[in-house]
């Protein structure tokens, strides 16, 4: 029979955290465990499985090889047989691996810790959110001591044996009929102590510095996105695993065009001319120009839809529309002569042909008056 995928094993996401899938194999190993289900070899057979999952996606380098090729990408045999309970591993064993922590950490030296994740905020351009691109971070990290050679202790010196633990990383404390064991306050649950730190790294066994990574922005991300990459965070303690960086996306302003969603929007200035006979006008456009044609009589505020020159959207779909707005223009810093033939024009759309032919002209602002005087009207009761 094929194997189960480990994440459905597991009963998690493939987003899953530590922390989730450590909750759900803790959940799953009280459920299934032999010693709670004796005549059920079904049951113990989900504890396998399930066991055998938990070692290879809470192992990072292991969770990662498993992403990327399936089973094929890690050693399934040794999981099985370590998930196995013919070496006499107990109940009280598995409580022990799966709760100790809850207690401070089991009984031996001090458990890995994951690092902490990470996140960085780029702004990038809207044609290389619309396009897509690849652009170089630097992120802080650490590397291990030069110095000293990662061990924390002065050159010439070394590390001790920790007094109040004797070695074990772990101390045990009475609390009324219960014996509790917890990491050792002394040294962390190291084992050993350094008597003289490196004046450099001051007993860390590491320094920080700077790395630089290579970033790949799919095309169509918008502000808010967050790319993860995996283990690129800040770096795991006791040998742990590092985090994860996330990088989050901030499209900077554009002077020409706005985005919403997938549409982008954009204003255009015409003349009162061409929105009064018509023309063409070119628009801009992320791939270039197209000509746009204005009917007569147009309006300020008249949207026209581009379809197909917006955004392709990063998790597919079908491109947006470009909306145009137009809005008619006024003339400035007119001459005398311009003054006296716009004022032929206005008379000869107004009074002097009657109200009727101005009416037909300018409608709007008939209609407007027309609404005017009728509220005034009812005003004065009229």
């Amino acid at each position: 029979m094929a194997k189960r995928c480990y994440y459905e094993v597991l009963e998690v996401e493939r987003t899953a955290t530590a922390d989730e899938l450590k909750k759900s194999y803790r959940r799953l190993a009280m459920r299934f465990h032999p010693d709670r289900n004796p005549d059920d070899p079904a049951a113990e057979e989900r504890f396998k499985e399930a066991k055998e999952a938990f070692e290879v996606l809470s192992d990072a380098q292991k969770r990662a090889a498993y992403d990327q090729f399936g089973h094929a990408g890690v050693n399934p045999g040794a999981g099985a047989g370590a998930g196995g309970f013919g070496g006499g591993a107990g109940f009280a064993d598995i409580f022990g691996e799966v709760f100790g922590d809850i207690f401070g950490g089991g009984g031996g030296r001090s458990r890995a810790y994951r690092g902490a994740d990470l996140q960085y905020n780029l702004k990038i351009t809207l044609e290389e959110a619309v396009r897509g691109t690849t652009v170089e971070i630097q992120i802080p990290t650490s590397k291990p001591c030069e110095t000293c050679d990662g061990t924390g202790a002065k050159p010439g010196t070394g590390r001790k044996t920790c007094g109040t633990c004797h070695g074990a990383g772990a101390v045990r404390v009475q609390q009324g009929f219960f014996s509790i064991q917890q990491t050792c306050p002394t040294c962390q649950g190291a084992g050993e102590i350094i008597e003289d730190p490196c004046g450099t790294c001051r007993g860390s066994g590491r320094v920080e510095t700077q790395k630089t990574l290579s970033i790949k922005i799919p095309a169509g991300v918008d502000s808010g996105d967050r790319i993860r990459h995996s283990g690129e965070g800040a770096p795991g303690e006791q040998g742990g695993p590092a985090g994860d960086l996330y990088v989050l996306i901030d499209v900077k302003p554009h002077p020409i065009f706005k985005r919403n969603d997938a549409d982008l929007l954009c204003e255009m200035p015409i003349s009162f001319v061409v929105a009064a006979l018509g023309g063409e006008i070119e628009v801009p456009t992320l791939d270039g120009r197209v000509t746009l044609k204005i009917p007569a009589e147009t309006q300020t505020g008249k949207v026209f839809r581009l379809r197909g020159k917006g955004v392709q959207p990063v998790r597919g779909g079908a491109p947006g529309d470009l909306l145009v707005t137009v809005h008619v223009e006024t003339p400035v810093k007119l001459t005398a002569e311009q003054r006296e033939l716009l004022m032929a024009f206005e008379r000869s759309l107004s009074g002097e042909q009657g109200g009727d032919v101005a009416a037909q002209h300018r409608p709007r602002e008939h209609s407007w008056l027309d609404s005017v005087k009728r509220f005034f009207d009812d005003l004065r009761g009229d």
